[in-house]
């Protein structure tokens, strides 16, 4: 079995920072891309950044210049280091990843169980 486990949610005031941590454990071969989502109450899941296994990343407009995607591959792991945050980026963050595991012959999509974030005025 192959799961993603987030950490780091909480509640902060505006204009501080948080780092969330996703984790991929489990009978895996490889990851291939990883990204967090997050959803707001009422509203649809959206994509917050993505990257590569060779780096490469994507930012949603709303957080270029206070959100930074980074992994390490050799610990099958993405983080999300969130500053300047607002009351506006509220929401359930979720991991995503694309694993291939050691029973496959081709990679599957996996979602955490996400963690909250409250973002304080």
């Amino acid at each position: 079995q192959v799961q993603l486990v987030e950490s780091g949610g909480g509640l902060v005031q505006a204009g501080g920072s948080l780092r969330l941590t996703c984790a991929a454990s489990g009978s895996i071969f490889r990851v291939y891309d990883m990204a967090w989502y997050r959803q707001a109450p009422g509203q649809q899941r959206e994509l917050v950044a993505s990257i590569t296994r060779e780096g490469t990343t994507i930012r949603a407009d709303s957080v270029k210049g206070r959100f930074t995607i980074s992994r390490d591959n050799a610990k099958d792991m993405v983080y999300l280091q969130m500053n300047s945050l607002k009351p506006e980026d509220t929401a359930v963050y979720y991991c995503h990843a694309n694993i291939r595991s050691i029973q496959s012959d081709y990679p599957l999509s996996y979602w955490g169980q996400g963690t909250q974030v409250t973002v304080s005025s």
